[in-house]
């Protein structure tokens, strides 16, 4: 079962909050969709989109975002963690075909990404830093960045406007496989369902069966104040690219549209998922991996020695033993949808809409996601 745990994990940069209309969730439902992220909302949406008369339900346990959609960085990336899987296809152009369908301003910038290493960095690199060594850029990559909180936002106006019903503040804690799928809720409540999409990534993975298979944690995030346009060249971030290094220790970050910067590195491990509701950025591992970056991010360059920081946030992430997205069926008529290792902005977008057209029947599962 999915607990409140927004407040623990401190708050992002992005502004996800938003007015979902109320009213009596349904006894019934062609499908459900359980998970308010990314996927689910991409999900839904499509499924709205495709299958105008089918009754579509989305159940998300706290708010729209609240989990790690809405504690991510904002970069897109062209390919999975795991590289470009047989049959994946261009993920960054369907990706900004969804936004061109759905009608979704978020900011999408198709500018590529660097790849930044402690070797093999070229001479005239725009980034120059000290981090554990000379850091910087090694290749440029397809990719890009957006504003999290407006695409959450816009993917959650788009599939209301296509009537699907989004409930939130009641957790998915069972799905009972009969002669019809029954999903329980919180209270007791159940709905009977034609088919049933779990994408709710890190959390409730008694629910997706991934317990076993995958291994929760809590990656750190930081945001500065606006930099000045001297700043921002200086740093080599100018051309608003986004970053991730190729060696360890691990960094990533990128520029806001209003020049504050992003920042992210650190992981904490839990036992379970339940382990990552307990966390708390105010204390403990979570709490020195933050101050560690805050130092780290000052010592990059003598630009950012006196950087002031207005967020501090915990996101959650989900690892998989091969860095490949699981996208399978759990029992007949449910699917999953999740471990993005780090890479789920757009590609949890993009296979939401795949999950959308598996359920409707227009669309195969993939190889890999098993």
């Amino acid at each position: 079962m999915t607990k409140t745990f927004a407040n623990k994990w401190g708050a992002s940069p992005w502004r996800t909050e938003m007015v979902v209309p109320r009213g009596r969730t349904p006894a019934r439902a062609d499908f459900v969709v359980v998970g308010g992220g990314f996927s689910g909302l991409s999900a839904a949406a499509w499924l709205g989109r495709s299958a105008p008369g089918k009754k579509v339900v989305l159940i998300e346990a706290d708010k729209i975002g609240a989990g790690a959609s809405g504690r991510t960085g904002g970069m897109t990336l062209g390919e999975t963690a795991a590289g470009n899987l047989p049959g994946l296809g261009d993920v960054l152009e369907g990706f900004a075909e969804i936004l061109r369908e759905m009608k979704i301003s978020c900011d999408f910038l198709a500018c590529g990404a660097w790849e930044v290493g402690r070797k093999n960095g070229k001479r005239d690199s725009a980034i120059c830093w000290q981090d554990s060594g000379n850091l910087r850029v090694v290749r440029e990559v397809p990719g890009g960045t957006v504003d999290a909180g407006k695409l959450l936002r816009g993917l959650a106006q788009a599939a209301l406007a296509l009537n699907v019903r989004i409930v939130e503040g009641r957790a998915v804690t069972g799905i009972k496989h009969r002669k019809k799928i029954r999903v329980v809720m919180s209270g007791g409540k159940e709905i009977v369902a034609g088919q049933v999409l779990i994408a709710t990534n890190a959390q409730s993975l008694e629910l997706s069966g991934l317990q076993d298979k995958t291994s929760p944690k809590l990656t750190m995030g930081l945001a500065t104040a606006p930099l000045s346009a001297r700043v921002a060249k200086a740093i080599g971030l100018a051309s608003r690219k986004p970053f991730y290094t190729v060696d360890l220790p691990y960094l990533w970050g990128r520029l806001r549209t209003d020049n504050a910067a992003i920042f992210g590195a650190g992981l904490v491990t839990v036992e379970n998922w339940e382990g990552l509701h307990a966390l708390d950025v105010r204390s403990g591992r979570a709490k020195q991996l933050l101050d560690g970056l805050k130092n780290r991010v000052r010592g990059l360059h003598p630009a950012l020695r006196n950087a002031k920081f207005t967020h501090g946030w915990g996101g959650p992430i989900l690892l998989t033993e091969k860095a490949r997205p699981i996208f399978a069926r759990l029992k007949k008529n449910v699917t999953v949808l999740g471990g993005y290792n780090g890479h789920g902005v757009a590609l949890s977008t993009y296979l939401g809409r795949w999950a959308a057209e598996v359920m409707l029947g227009k669309r195969t599962l993939p190889r890999w996601g098993d």
